[in-house]
């Protein structure tokens, strides 16, 4: 059983907080099952963003419940290519969640798809 999108989110912003990190829900989405994107803003004009793994991507082996990829082939991108992308997927599904996470480091705290 998948944990609903909403405790999900709940819980990464927990697990940012315990790290020291500043995280807000942007945008909510489905409660149940909607598909959640976690931008990493770097303070310095440019992001990285996550969002959900395909699900070739998935490896049930290690029991993760959400796993993440990169949205962009090389990150941190510029604040604006995030943006752009975040308005496109909105009007693909306007389900979505949004994460976004304060880290000028880049630290994401996801499991990540390789």
């Amino acid at each position: 059983m998948r944990l609903k999108s909403a405790l999900w989110v709940a819980a990464y912003l927990r697990r940012c907080q315990v790290e020291g990190e500043f995280a807000v829900v942007r945008r909510r989405g489905a409660e149940e099952a909607g598909a959640v994107f976690v931008r990493i803003c770097r303070l310095d004009g440019t992001s990285d963003l996550f969002g959900p793994a395909p699900q070739s991507a998935l490896d049930t082996s290690r029991g993760a419940d959400r796993t993440f990829t990169p949205s962009f082939a090389r990150q941190p991108v510029p604040d604006a290519a995030v943006e752009a992308k975040l308005e496109r997927e909105m009007k693909f599904d306007s389900d979505l969640w949004i994460v976004e996470v304060e880290d000028p480091s880049g630290r994401n705290f996801l499991d990540i798809a390789s």
